[in-house]
């Protein structure tokens, strides 16, 4: 057996000499060797050729990310929603905003992703490239301005749900309008117009709370210039009150046959200001609604039906209760006439050569056409039907009588060409 040597005091340990002592330096020589490449990698990312290295490497993966990644992210967002989280009335909603605007929500969300990401590759561009200060300016100058494009996104949606809104509130009146009896056209236009007021006024409202302006300032001035348009404009304003009052109290609606203030006419339209009649000449007579208002007012359409009524003399040497039979004969044969209520002849009054005789007798859905036809009809049956029972039509006639001892005195002078003489017809002093 070999006795070992003791090693002296101060004198340095060999390396062992075993197998896991001999990988030592292999593993000091592989540490140094990554710390050596990572430190000349960064010192050649400070070359032109590193940075453009990365460069490429950032634009390659800033447009994957645009134009790759982003858009199967947005699909699959959207997919999810789609299926578990909007139930059929928000995705109509979706969809009907959708119609509406050249873009859908998710296009609008995949060109901000898209934008967002370009924004951070160009930041990080500018970084490769040593202008760090550059890119912190650019970045705050980008925060800053979030929240003033976060204001102006939500100040879009609204006016967009402004427009939506208001072509979807004419929809809505108009299917309530068809399922009630009794709206007119002139209701619908009037609660048109004031929902729409109200949806510009509440989203005017929100979009200037939204970026800070006072209210209280603008009311205060709307008060004044409240005042001084009513002074400056109150017929205009009168006759827009009269609208309003005219679309509760309904007196008429359109296509109905009315007289006000003298003038008669088809009502063809009515607005918040006025009121159109087309009158039996064909013209077109606007009344502000002030006046419709405050006249009196004759509706011939809204019965139903109408009593027209035409006078007629007989001689007073006629029958005339033969005249009357007669008469309600004729009035009965004519078709337009109605049955119910049943036609009937009034004496009504002695005239100055004439009993007069009242025809009164009905007719449906009154319109002029309708009147004339009718008249004519009776006044044509009942002129017939007299010379046929010899009844007598008598009209004004004068009876010219002399009083005795009166006679006529030519004037003295000259004569016109042409008049006779006294001394041609023989009547000479």
């Amino acid at each position: 057996m070999q006795a070992t040597t003791p090693t002296p005091v101060g004198e340095e340990t060999p390396a062992p000499t075993n197998g896991s002592a001999s990988n030592w330096p292999v593993f000091q020589d592989t540490v140094a060797s990554v710390f050596g490449e990572g430190q000349q990698f960064l010192e050649e990312l400070a070359t032109t050729q590193g940075r453009a290295a990365v460069t490429a490497v950032l634009v390659i993966a800033a447009l994957l990310a645009v134009f790759v990644v982003v858009p199967l992210l947005v699909r699959q967002i959207r997919r999810v929603l789609a299926s578990r989280l909007f139930d059929s009335r928000v995705a109509d909603g979706v969809e009907l905003v959708g119609m509406y605007i050249p873009t859908t929500i998710s296009g609008i969300a995949l060109r901000v992703l898209q934008v967002s990401v370009t924004i951070v590759g160009a930041l990080s561009l500018l970084v490769v490239w040593g202008l760090v200060d550059v890119a912190v300016v650019t970045g705050r100058l980008i925060l800053d301005a979030i929240p003033h494009l976060v204001k102006a996104t939500i100040t879009a949606a609204l006016l967009v749900l402004a427009y939506v809104g208001s072509d979807q509130l004419r929809n809505v009146i108009s299917r309530f309008s068809q399922g009630a009896d009794r709206v007119t056209q002139h209701q619908e236009e009037v609660m048109l117009r004031v929902g729409q007021v109200v949806l510009l006024v509440t989203v005017g409202s929100s979009i200037m709370t939204l970026w800070g302006i006072n209210l209280s300032g603008l009311l205060v001035g709307a008060g004044f210039l409240g005042i001084v348009v009513g002074l400056a404009a109150r017929q205009t304003l009168g006759s827009l009150i009269a609208g309003f009052v005219l679309m509760f109290s309904r007196p008429f609606t359109v296509g109905d046959w009315v007289e006000v203030g003298g003038q008669e006419g088809i009502v063809t339209d009515i607005t918040i200001l006025n009121t159109r009649l087309q009158n039996f000449d064909g013209e077109t007579v606007v009344l502000p609604n002030d006046k419709v208002n405050d006249q009196s007012l004759t509706n011939r359409s809204s019965n139903g039906r109408l009593r027209l009524r035409t006078e007629v003399g007989i001689d007073y040497d006629a029958d005339p209760d033969h005249a009357e039979a007669v008469a309600l004969d004729a009035i009965e044969a004519v078709e337009i006439v109605e049955d119910a209520p049943a036609p009937k002849v009034i004496p009504k009054a002695f005239g100055d050569s004439a009993i007069v005789l009242e025809l009164r007798y009905w007719i449906e859905h009154p319109s002029p056409p309708r009147k004339w036809r009718a008249v004519s009809g009776v006044v044509s049956g009942v002129k017939e039907a007299f010379d046929d029972e010899g009844i007598t039509v008598p009209y004004p006639q004068r009876e010219l009588s002399a009083r005795d001892g009166t006679a006529a005195r030519l004037r003295d002078g000259p004569l016109a060409d042409g008049q006779p003489s006294a001394e041609a017809d023989g009547e000479t002093d």
